[in-house]
This record gives C-alpha cells, sequence and structure tokens, in this order.
C-alpha cells in the first residue's frame, strides 16, 4: 500500500489516549491508532451508506414505523 506522509496536531487527551493503547499491546505505535481510526471514521460515513440512512430517517418521519 502506498502511504503519503502527513502533519496534524492533536489534542494531548487524544495522544495520550492513543499511547494508552500502544502501550497496552493494541496497536503497535501511534500511526497504527490514527489510520484505524481514519479508516473507521471514512466507512461509517460512505456516501452510500449516509444515503440509506437519510432514506430511513425520511420513511421513519413520514410513516412513524420503527
Amino acid at each position: 500500500m502506498e502511504t503519503t506522509t502527513v502533519r496534524a496536531e492533536l489534542p494531548a487527551g487524544l495522544l495520550s489516549q492513543a499511547e494508552a493503547l500502544v502501550e497496552d499491546g493494541w496497536f503497535g505505535d501511534v500511526n497504527d491508532v490514527i489510520v484505524d481510526a481514519l479508516r473507521r471514521f471514512l466507512e461509517a460515513r460512505r456516501p452510500d451508506l449516509m444515503e440509506s440512512h437519510i432514506w430511513q430517517d425520511v420513511e421513519w418521519g413520514l410513516h412513524g414505523e420503527d
């Protein structure tokens, strides 16, 4: 997989939490934590998935069914 280096500023608390995950053995390094978090964020907000959720909300709003 081709990679690109980016520079980001993180709140100290988030960095501490990421470092704790590494120390606990959940990830190899903080980079892995950030890549996993970004991947999950993007997967949860795929355009097709978002549209599906919007249509479900519209249907519920129109018909009031769960």
